[in-house]
């Protein structure tokens, strides 16, 4: 089956540490299984160097975004910002990412990382460019910040999509894609609920690899190739083909990033 399929794994960081040693051989996998293309959503000003190092050595298989991750915003946050906008301005880029608002670990920077997150916005309009939201524990404020700035025009996925049936709804009707990964293979999530409310059209694959691998290879480290098996659960959940899911998240993919 797998010779047939045409994935795009929308999020995975296959330029982090973690692949320094294989990272040529988890690409190989990846395109075997039938994922054609790997778009990379950027941290901060520090991985900057060997995300593009990747996209040069792959190119038209691993594509770059930029952005702040919400995590590396610190009290350096503007100089930070600069950085970002200085790449935007100079380089072609698949989309405006990662962004968003993660209170998780720490809220000491929620208002900066608000700030930040308009910022962000307003680069997705001015370069026409999709914004990749990260949500964790924040998914109301994430929304606040996305309805005070509806006047404008600007649309995008929420990444690895955290929220309840309701949420994905809301998400959508304000012209967001939910983005699917490891997390619905997980007996516990709610992913499931998600994907069985709302049609494929609004969904797009990504592992966050090396993150949030699926089962069967949950708690070791996660590569695209293993998208396939979060297509397959989808399927499971819809009623339909894997052949179907992957099909139309590939050209709601395509669509959104114009990859």
């Amino acid at each position: 089956m797998n010779h047939v399929l045409n994935l795009i794994d929308t999020h995975t960081h296959i330029y982090l540490k973690q692949f320094d040693a294989d990272r040529e051989a988890v690409i190989e996998r990846a395109l075997a299984a039938g994922v054609k293309q790997q778009l990379m959503p950027n941290i901060d000003s520090k991985t900057i160097p060997s995300m593009l190092a990747v996209a040069a050595q792959f190119p038209g298989v691993c594509l770059p975004m930029m952005a702040l991750h919400p995590t590396s915003v610190k009290e350096n946050y503007k100089e930070e910002l600069n950085i970002i906008g200085h790449w935007l301005e100079k380089k072609d880029f698949v989309a405006v990412g990662e962004t968003g608002i993660d209170l998780y670990w720490d809220k000491t920077f929620e208002d900066a990382q608000k700030e930040a997150l308009a910022q962000h916005i307003h680069w997705s309009v001015k370069y026409r460019l999709p914004l990749v939201l990260h949500s964790r524990n924040s998914m109301k404020e994430l929304f606040d910040v996305l309805e005070a700035h509806k006047h404008l025009s600007f649309t995008g996925v929420f990444h690895c999509f955290p929220g309840n049936v309701q949420q994905a709804k809301k998400a959508i009707g304000m012209g967001f894609m939910l983005g699917i990964g490891g997390v619905v293979t997980y007996k516990r999530s709610m992913m499931a609920e998600v994907v069985k409310a709302v049609g494929l059209e609004h969904i797009i694959l990504e592992t966050d690899a090396p993150y949030l691998a699926p089962v069967p290879h949950r708690g070791k480290r996660n590569e695209s190739a293993y998208l396939v098996d979060v297509a397959e659960h989808i399927a499971l959940f819809k009623g339909t083909t894997t052949e179907d899911v992957v099909a139309t998240t590939t050209e709601n993919a395509v669509r959104m990033f114009n990859c």
